[in-house]
């Protein structure tokens, strides 16, 4: 069974810094795609982050860009989202997925997490 586990959530004064980190187990993390997206109150899932399996291509949604960062650990099975100069308007919950092919979109991925909130408060 396939489970994916995110943690590093919560407040923050705008202008501050998290990291998340989502833990997989199940399959061989090595060899997947994998993204980070996330859900405000009221709106749609949203594209955040992706990296291909092989960590050399990096994708980054407009509004994050120059302030977060993915990176993945393969040896530990476990993603991460480094978030820096956090906003008010990054408040929401963040997801991470895994198994993708068009890694930007939020219907192509086979697997996800629960959740993490973020709140940044003003």
């Amino acid at each position: 069974q396939v489970q994916l586990v995110e943690s590093g959530g919560g407040l923050v004064q705008a202008g501050g810094s998290l990291r998340l980190s989502c833990a997989v187990a199940g399959l061989s993390f090595s060899r997947y795609n994998m993204g980070w997206f996330r859900q405000a109150p009221g709106k749609e899932r949203d594209f955040v982050s992706a990296m291909f399996w092989s960590g050399g291509t990096t994708y980054y949604a407009d509004f994050v860009k120059g302030r977060f960062t993915i990176s993945r650990d393969n040896a530990k099975n476990t993603m991460y989202l480094q978030m820096n100069s956090l906003k008010p308007e990054d408040t929401a919950v963040y997801y991470c997925a895994v198994d993708s092919n068009n890694v930007r979109s939020r219907k192509d991925y086979r697997y996800w997490g629960h959740g993490t909130q973020v709140t940044v408060s003003s």
